[in-house]
């Protein structure tokens, strides 16, 4: 079965990056949400297998942090994985803190450790 990701509050050359990475070389599905209401919505919908959370979104410039903790604080999602998409060690570190894995930036899409991570996911 395929797995599902959905990305949130990417601009769509990073988005087309991710998806490049996730459908290309992992075979999962993509879906991007632009902002967190829609996200929550879609996550409550349908079934997925990761949260990739971009930093600040691109519609809005609103804080993916709060995201994370908006999912991890429902029941009905917590268990579900999340990774932050951001350069910045000190907002990964507030990532895992807030319950989500160790993600990753965009610029280590391309590294293998990044192609690691997901596969520990997604496999």
């Amino acid at each position: 079965m395929t797995k599902r990701v959905l990305d949130v509050g990417q601009c769509s050359p990073d988005h087309w990056s991710i998806k490049h990475l996730l459908e290309g070389e992992l075979g999962a599905e993509l879906v991007q949400a632009h902002l967190s209401g829609e996200a929550l919505e879609k996550l409550r919908a349908d079934k997925f297998d990761l949260v990739l959370v971009n930093r600040k979104f691109d519609a809005d410039y609103s804080d993916g942090l709060e995201l994370i903790r908006a999912i991890k604080a429902d029941a009905a999602l917590a268990d579900l994985p999340v990774m932050l998409v951001s350069n910045y060690p000190e907002y990964q570190a507030e990532a895992v803190a807030a319950g989500a894995l160790p993600g990753f930036g965009k610029a280590e899409l391309r590294s293998p450790a990044t192609k690691v991570k997901l596969a520990a996911v997604l496999t």
